[in-house]
């Protein structure tokens, strides 16, 4: 039967095996950046398996995962509950102070009519993190228990969705950022919840990397037996195969359906995203867009003894580089300029490129788009900075920071670029060759 495989007596102090360990069935993934289907060896604590063609990795297998994984969420809660009840932050400046803490940086960005900006801060420091932990915690105890809780399908689907909004360590840059900045204007001080937020950050990042979702997949829903026929050593597609994007199960399409979904998860399938090509080049060209406001708008506004200087991106690095912070300098320059246009680039090359690669090239075109999709995020740098300083920096005439147009616009450009990195199906790269040589054998036939 689908899916079937023994069930042990339901204990608290249960600890789930390994799939290899309760199974003996061929194990089949595809690949998601090259779509090769191979079969999983068996694997153990600090081992994984990587795509023999483009070197992706599959599975990457944890010591007592679930132990481990629930430990490092409850610490990461408890640490994100610490940094929202203290004093984040907090200066002096001419007899004239202000403290803040964390939720500020989010709320104060409202009573400048940003509530977008204000938004995607709360969502990405705070809120999408915390129910990100929350879930971790409901899925490892329901497989501590060996009975998972309702609804773990659903969240641990989400999961995935999650990870790449959650942005607490360019939080922590940022962050870095504004300080260097003030404390050459006012007395700093850091508080609690500021070495709290350190210590969440790199909790939450310990975290996402001890989440096995080979195991957790199978200790949830087990495996149904991979589809009849299945070769590995070939792609998924060619043998109307596709490799779920979020549980990675191996599922035949069924090309009379208007929609198939996964077996386990029930994720909808296919072979490759819908459009992907131009979706991307929209939502490239519209970055494009916003990122000429951007640029060209003031970032923020700062106030000192009621004179006003707006600043732009690159106006601001070039006041940081003349007074002498450089390294400040350097940072918002690859975060603001560098990483933002180098990813526009790099994803409109890839877009261009595919229709004319080769097998030798693909590699190398593969790991530029890893690193494209790495690196988007931490574009939000600016966004934090312009966030923080606007609910610290509050003296009225005295001294005081306003955010600019160009934050929503280049907030939303980082989106954007984010967005565009996901809907470009890297498979496209090692499909180019094969499209290619049918393209030449329908021309030697007409």
């Amino acid at each position: 039967m689908a899916g079937s495989r023994e069930t042990p007596q339901q204990d608290a102090s249960f600890v789930p095996e390994s799939p290899e360990a309760r199974t003996s069935r061929r194990r089949l993934r595809a690949c998601h950046e090259c779509d090769w289907l191979t079969a999983l060896p068996p694997l153990h604590p600090g081992e994984k398996a990587d795509c023999p063609r483009c070197g992706h990795t599959l599975v990457t297998r944890h010591f007592r995962p679930v132990q481990r994984s629930m430990a490092l969420a409850i610490a990461s809660l408890l640490a994100l509950a610490m940094s929202v009840s203290f004093t984040f932050v907090s200066f002096e400046a001419r007899g004239i102070g202000n403290r803040i803490e964390l939720t500020e940086t989010a709320t104060t960005l409202l009573g400048f009519h940003e509530p977008l900006v204000a938004i995607g801060v709360a969502l990405t420091v705070i809120v999408l993190p915390a129910v990100y932990l929350s879930s971790v915690i409901w899925l490892q105890l329901g497989l501590l228990r060996n009975a998972p809780l309702p609804a773990s399908r659903t969240i641990a689907r989400s999961l995935a969705h999650l990870h790449p909004w959650m942005m607490a360590d360019v939080f922590i840059i940022g962050a870095l950022v504004s300080l260097f900045k003030v404390a050459g204007l006012a007395d700093v001080e850091l508080g609690i919840s500021f070495w709290a937020f350190c210590a969440f950050a790199l909790l939450l990042l310990f975290t996402t990397q001890s989440i096995d979702a080979d195991w957790m997949w199978f200790s949830l829903a087990g495996e149904p037996p991979a589809p009849e026929g299945s070769q590995v050593g070939k792609t998924a597609a060619s043998q109307g195969l596709v490799g779920c994007s979020t549980c990675r199960l191996v599922n035949r399409i069924d090309s009379n359906a208007r929609h198939t979904q996964c077996l386990r998860c029930g994720e909808r399938l296919h072979a490759r995203i819908p459009h992907s090509l131009q979706r991307t080049w929209a939502l490239l060209v519209a970055a494009a867009i916003l990122y000429i406001p951007a640029n060209i708008y003031p970032i923020m506004t700062t106030t000192s003894l009621g004179r006003s200087d707006p600043s732009t991106i690159i106006g601001g690095v070039v006041t940081l580089w003349q007074s002498g912070s450089w390294p400040i300098a350097a940072i918002i320059f690859i975060a603001s300029v560098l990483v933002p246009v180098g990813k526009l680039i790099a994803l409109a090359w890839l877009c261009i490129a595919i229709r004319n690669s080769d097998r030798l090239q693909n590699s190398i075109r593969t790991r530029l788009y890893r690193v494209t999709e790495f690196i988007g995020r931490w574009s939000m740098v600016d966004v934090f900075v312009v966030a923080l300083l606007v609910a610290l920096v509050r003296a009225g005439d005295l001294m005081s920071i306003t955010p600019g147009h160009a934050a929503l616009a280049f907030g939303a450009m980082v989106v954007l670029t984010m967005l565009a990195a996901m809907t470009f199906d890297p498979r496209l790269i090692w499909d180019a060759p094969n499209a290619t040589e049918k393209r030449n054998r329908q021309g030697s036939h007409s």
